[in-house]
């Protein structure tokens, strides 16, 4: 079920999230995120990839997992180039001893076969990501959920702890983390996908997301899942048609980064706008 919020309310919280993306969406903000290691690379095909692994490894702590994306990265200088022509073998003994939280070495090297076969047939990501899309389409979820057929397929692993799927109800956090670094473009996000509409995005939703849309009354949903996602998408398609993930990041930044105080950051919401909904 949608959230329907008040015209006058939906005006004062479109004014609150533009102050807070107007302070808080800068790359000074950035750390602790995984995105800081996409961003160490400036070729499109490099971020594609790069991108990719660092949001498959998006969970737990943030300190962890930037240590595990150091170690994939220090092997994989230049991901594009070290990843052509690769082997399973020669990957699967490159990280054999990696592990991160549940992730194996061996799940590892079977999303960068997946990501070496489908960029070999497809000449990108984003052109395989892109057969999936359709412009009429509301949103990336039939997309996503081909794309992650066809990286499945190519990677030889039917069930892996990196690629989540949309079809199985859950928030598929990570996997719309990807598409909101890929497809949209400003002072945090890098933007190389170029033909990917960033009005068919998805919210990532995780608990930290869901505990604030809540507090702000943009889901009564008490899980974190797909549903609350779309629901909280909905809301921001009403006020940002053009791009409702558009304050994901600033939302996200009070409670990760020490200097930002929650209470602080959204205590003007909580004084000015009690009635969200």
């Amino acid at each position: 079920m949608t959230t329907v919020t008040p015209a006058k309310d939906k005006i004062l919280l479109h004014r609150r999230f533009e102050e807070l993306y107007t302070q808080y969406n800068r790359r000074e903000y950035l750390h602790p995120d995984p995105l800081e290691l996409v961003l160490r690379f400036e070729d499109p095909a490099d971020q594609e990839i790069a991108g990719l692994i660092a949001s498959g490894l998006a969970y737990g702590k943030v300190g962890n997992i930037l240590n595990s994306l150091e170690k994939i990265f220090d092997v994989l200088r230049r991901p594009s180039l070290d990843l052509a022509g690769a082997r399973k073998k020669d990957l699967l003994d490159a990280f054999a001893s990696f592990r991160h939280r549940w992730t194996t070495g061996e799940e590892l090297a079977c999303l960068l076969m997946g990501i070496t076969v489908l960029r070999h047939e497809y000449g990108s990501l984003e052109n395989c990501f892109l057969e999936g899309a359709g412009e009429e389409e509301e949103d990336v979820i039939p997309a996503l959920i081909s794309f992650v057929a066809k990286l499945r397929r190519a990677s030889g692993c039917p069930e892996s702890s990196l690629i989540a799927c949309p079809t199985r109800g859950s928030a598929c956090k990570r996997m719309f983390l990807y598409l909101r670094w890929m497809v949209r473009r400003d002072e945090v996000d890098p933007g190389p996908w170029g033909r990917v509409s960033s009005h068919q995005l998805v919210v990532p939703m995780d608990v930290h997301m869901h505990r604030v849309c809540r507090q702000f009354g943009l889901t009564s949903r008490r899980q974190a899942d797909l549903k609350s996602a779309l629901e909280v998408t909905a809301f921001f398609r009403q006020i940002e048609p053009a791009d409702p993930v558009k304050y994901d990041f600033t939302m996200t930044r009070p409670g990760i980064r020490p200097d930002l105080e929650p209470g602080v950051v959204f205590g003007h919401f909580q004084a000015n706008d009690a009635v969200l909904c």
